[in-house]
């Protein structure tokens, strides 16, 4: 694996990790809908997006990296 692909994979993870806690800080139940239900982090954020607006984007931005790295686009 590819140490684009690595740091794209992290943060991707940091971003999840970073809703997962934003929904048990707003309650428990939206925590624990994001662990057993997964469309729950999708409703999460865009009903909350204030507290998910960040770990979001970081899952975002984790995502296009390891899209970049996985498609040979690295080398533009």
């Amino acid at each position: 694996m590819e140490a684009l692909s690595i740091i794209g994979l992290v943060l991707f993870i940091v971003g999840g990790l970073g809703l997962l806690i934003a929904a048990f800080k707003t309650n428990i139940l939206w925590g624990l809908g994001i662990i057993v239900i997964a469309p729950t982090a999708l409703v999460f954020t865009v009903l909350h997006w204030g507290e998910a607006k960040n770990p979001f984007l970081l899952q975002l931005l984790g995502f296009v990296i390891i899209l970049i790295s996985t498609s040979g686009l690295e080398s533009l």
